[in-house]
């Protein structure tokens, strides 16, 4: 029998004002409070924050949408509640809510845990959770990810326009994992899954933050999904939005005919380029309902991370806004205090339920200590997106490879600050949008040195430090930028060209997991070592990767023009045969396989180089990368 709804005590009421109530979906909502073995609801309790509401209804399918009154708990809290005892899971419902100047509007619950599919935007009284998971396994052991035992290689992925005609939760468990199995992801990132009234938004303005969207299919089906991954190996990332939400009249905007969600201020309540309102976090109450929404998620779905949306956007009080549209802190400076202490908060709380989970922020500014613990005064969060990787590395690449040596430090950057935090390196969705075309068009040159250029510059992000992640549709190499209302264009795949690249990435994937010095000291300094970073004539870079004690080693030689350079000498860590473990101009991969099939040992001698002891000739193809492993011999 699944578990019913508890009476809401005092010390829930208390929780919810001091901001601290872990386990807020139990109280509001529809809570049901009778419930069969198989899940079906009969009998619902609704609770919802409508502080300053004059009335508050319930309408659903029971009462054919004729309106129920609701109490309030009490003068303190602002909830109120009723008990629909003909209420049964699947009906839709909305509260009517009548607020101080007499208006009545028909608004979704915030809490609701399940919704119609949009463009319909009733909430609905959800089944119990009854689901029986089989992912002991994979929970037991998911936090060798954030600890860096184990490898973090992410897969971003919309899951509307993933493949077309692939349209439940069941049906991508099974094609996604199928897929991302054979590619070795480690996770999947998903865009925002919870419910969203505009698929244009691609789920990043959420109306529904406690309900998986019903455009998949049931809440239980997403759980469905995760476990489907989990058992198949991979982690689940879920894109989570704190920083805003829409103005639908239905949704949370203006929820009790105040500004309760969001700040009453224009100046910090809206934000002036998405059109969106913005959370007052300051309030108890609302900074409760999210913090309590990223436990949910990792609670009741299994999911092994959130990846936090616009960081940047909730970190300062003039983002995106000209002088006189903001207001200053209490101190006149920039800082969003409030915003800072709810990061903080749901950081450390979620530190503190789930310690394997992982945290990762998309932060676009050089705020110190993202990833900092919050005792030495960071944000908390596990990883941060290294997103000036990502914009001079593409920089460097749109050039015309006869001007790169004059753009030559565009990629050695971003190593003097590689380990101020602990990144991942994204090739993400925001890439491939809004007219910028795919990374395939930004590659600079004719076809095949856009094809080469792509192939060596996913061969260089997973060699250095930082989890590398990349958007759904990069083992395609399209033309095309993305097109979220069409599926991906997997025709490419009947083509050589592309279809290199997506055995590359595979490749890629699997030398990853047979040379760990790849990624094993990513936050270590010690790690990585360059042997050559100032080569601008000839766009050449060399660098060590340094396995654990110095055990094995990766050496990286990048050649970013099309010209070939036979007879490089780079420097080795040691003498005897060192592997050509990867070669991006193979021509398994469609390169000019100037090396042949034949991929004999390089010797190295005992000839010092590039601050090494031992060295060895080796030929460069053109736009490539090569990466040599040895053990080693002591």
């Amino acid at each position: 029998m699944a578990s019913v709804a508890r009476p809401i005590g005092e010390l829930d009421l208390h929780l919810f004002g001091e901001g601290t109530h872990r386990r807020l979906w139990e109280v509001l909502g529809a809570q049901p409070l009778g419930v069969d073995d198989s899940g079906s609801v009969r009998s619902v309790r609704f609770g919802v924050w409508a502080p300053n509401a004059e009335r508050v209804e319930v309408v659903g399918d029971w009462n054919e949408w004729t309106p129920e009154p609701l109490s309030r708990l009490d003068a303190a809290s602002g909830i109120w509640t009723t008990i629909a005892p003909h209420a049964l899971s699947g009906h839709r419902y909305k509260f009517v809510v009548t607020g101080a100047d007499g208006r009545s509007v028909m608004k979704a619950d915030p809490m609701a845990r399940q919704t119609e599919a949009p463009p319909s935007d009733a909430s609905v009284v959800a089944m119990a959770d009854v689901h029986d998971w089989t992912d002991d396994e994979w929970m037991q052991a998911r936090g060798s990810a954030r600890a860096g035992t184990t490898p973090l290689r992410i897969y971003e992925v919309h899951l509307g326009s993933w493949r077309r005609g692939i349209d439940t939760w069941d049906e991508l468990a099974t094609a996604i994992g199928e897929h991302v199995g054979h590619l070795g992801f480690t996770h999947v990132e998903l865009m925002p899954i919870a419910e969203h009234p505009f698929g244009g938004s691609w789920g990043y303005q959420v109306s529904g933050y406690y309900a998986p969207t019903a455009r998949f299919g049931d809440p239980e089906g997403f759980r469905r999904f995760v476990d489907a991954l989990h058992v198949r190996g991979i982690g689940v990332i879920v894109d989570w939005v704190p920083a805003h939400f829409p103005r639908d009249e239905w949704s949370l905007g203006r929820f009790d005919g105040t500004p309760l969600y969001e700040h009453p201020d224009p100046r910090r309540g809206e934000h002036p380029d998405w059109g969106t309102y913005v959370f007052d976090y300051g309030r108890n109450e609302v900074r409760n309902f999210l913090v309590a929404n990223a436990l949910y998620w990792l609670d009741q779905f299994h999911v092994d991370g959130l990846r936090v949306d616009a960081v940047a956007s909730m970190l300062y009080l003039d983002y995106s806004r000209e002088a006189g549209q903001w207001s200053p802190n209490e101190s006149g400076g920039r800082e969003h205090l409030e915003a800072l202490a709810f990061i903080r908060q749901a950081n450390s709380v979620v530190a503190d339920e789930f310690p394997d989970a992982l945290m990762i922020a998309e932060e676009s500014t050089a705020w110190p200590g993202v990833t900092a613990p919050i005792d030495e005064g960071g944000l908390g969060f596990t990883h941060k997106w290294n997103l000036g990787w990502m914009h001079d590395t593409l920089d460097y690449l749109s050039h015309d490879p006869v001007h790169r040596r004059h753009h030559h430090h565009e990629l050695t950057f971003a190593l003097l600050y590689a380990y101020d935090e602990r990144f991942v390196l994204p090739l993400s969705h925001d890439e491939v949008v809004h007219g910028k075309g795919s990374l395939l068009a930004t590659m600079a040159g004719d076809d095949w040195q856009r094809f080469a250029a792509l192939r060596t510059l996913y061969a260089w992000q997973w060699a250095l430090p930082g989890a590398p992640l990349v958007f759904m549709g990069s083992e395609l190499a399209p033309w095309e930028e993305w097109n979220a209302d069409a599926g991906l264009p997997w025709h490419l795949l009947d083509h050589a060209p592309h279809r290199g690249v997506r055995d590359l990435i595979a490749s890629l994937n699997r030398l990853s997991d047979r040379w760990p010095a790849l990624w094993r000291r990513d936050t270590d300094p010690s790690g990585f070592q360059w042997l050559d970073a100032d080569d601008a004539d000839h766009s050449l870079y060399a660098f060590v990767r340094w396995g654990v004690d110095g055990g094995s080693a990766v050496v990286g030689i990048a050649n970013f023009t099309p010209v070939p350079r036979p007879g490089y000498r780079v420097g080795l860590p040691w003498d005897g045969p060192w592997q050509i473990v990867l070669d991006t101009d193979d021509a398994l991969w469609w390169g000019s396989g100037h090396r042949g099939e034949d991929r004999p040992s390089i010797i190295g001698s005992d000839e010092a180089w590039q601050s090494l002891g031992s060295s060895a000739l080796i030929d460069i193809g053109p736009l490539s990368m090569v990466w040599l492993g040895a053990r080693s011999p002591s």
